[in-house]
């Protein structure tokens, strides 16, 4: 018999996590960072970036393809950039060391960015950029990953999914608005999290090797993805790939290798993070502009504002009912641990 889903609190899920990765040559820090941003994707219902990336994280610290113990390096490289080498470890203590410095910059300069390279799988965008957010600055994420997307009219993978993240701060003790999304129809990794399971994945969200429509996830994995808004997703992945990868001296996504597998060198992507000062717009001032909007765009009928997914699973967790584990996913975590 299958183990069943389990709830547990939120610390016993990261404790869980980071153990795994503490088992599998991943240094504390780094695992407790990792850690925190897995178990924040499951509660915010991203699972693609959750607990279904633990095992693949643990192999390829194994094999070395991500070095576990590795420190990202930070370099001002003018007066309102930084350059921030993860050296081939796990992208989130590098993003962890890129938003303190961003906080530090922006109130000097207004607006900073801060590059990441030899960096390896991000997670949720919007849950980065929202840090910055709850400190009253807004700002914009791109990042590219290993190829899975053609160019538009092309048949063969070029482009990774290359997502794009915005959040801004509000008042009044608002969550900030968060806006995350994938250019591809959706995130590859939500077609992993369906391989894991054994489901099916809905029609129009992948082609096969040979360029079919599939609702297998196994032959959508070795085909490619459909870009989000046909040609213009595409060009948006460009535009990503430029940002992410050429201006920051990442690898490109064709020649990065899979976040999936524990085979072959480093995957050595980038990511770019912008972040703005919103105390300095002038007149009414950037919350209350910001607030005009988004009550013009609540005043009609059938809209509401992206995130309420995100936040009702946050504040279920907050509510006592813990971070929802899958069966499979659980008995994997475990036998990583060696519980």
């Amino acid at each position: 018999m299958s183990r069943p889903d389990t709830r547990m609190p939120r610390e016993e899920a990261e404790a869980l996590v980071a153990r795994v990765l503490e088992a599998n040559r991943v240094s504390a820090r780094n695992a407790e960072s990792v850690a925190r941003a897995l178990v924040a994707a499951e509660i915010d219902g991203q699972a693609g970036h959750g607990f279904s990336r633990v095992a693949a994280y643990a192999a390829q610290a194994r094999s070395g393809k991500v070095s576990g113990a590795a420190c990202p390096v930070a370099e001002q490289a003018g007066t309102a950039r930084i350059d921030i080498d993860a050296r081939n470890g796990f992208a989130f203590p590098a993003v962890d060391l890129a938003i303190e410095k961003l906080a530090e910059l922006v109130p000097e300069t207004g607006v900073a960015v801060a590059t990441i390279r030899r960096s390896h799988h991000c997670g949720q965008l919007g849950a980065h950029v929202e840090r910055l957010a709850e400190r009253g600055i807004a700002a914009l994420m791109v990042a590219n990953t290993p190829k899975a997307m053609a160019p538009w009219g092309g048949n063969a993978a070029l482009f990774g999914t290359n997502p794009i993240a915005f959040a801004a701060p509000r008042g009044e003790a608002r969550p900030p608005l968060v806006i995350d999304l994938s250019l591809s129809k959706v995130a590859r990794g939500k077609v992993m999290a369906a391989a894991k399971s054994g489901t099916p994945i809905p029609e129009g969200w992948a082609l096969d090797a040979d360029g079919n429509p599939t609702t297998d996830p196994e032959a959508a994995l070795k085909g490619t993805m459909v870009p989000a808004g046909d040609a213009k997703g595409a060009a948006l992945a460009l535009v990503v790939e430029i940002l992410a990868a050429t201006l920051t001296g990442a690898k490109h996504s064709s020649e990065a290798s899979s976040f999936f597998d524990a085979e072959g060198e480093p995957p050595g992507v980038g990511q770019l993070i912008m972040a703005f000062d919103t105390s300095r717009v002038a007149g009414e001032g950037f919350t209350l502009r910001l607030e005009a909007l988004l009550a013009a765009v609540l005043g009609q009928e059938g809209t509401r504002l992206p995130g309420e997914k995100r936040i009702a699973g946050r504040r279920a967790v907050r509510e006592g009912e813990g971070v929802l584990v899958p069966g499979h996913l659980l008995e994997e975590i475990e036998a990583l641990a060696g519980v």
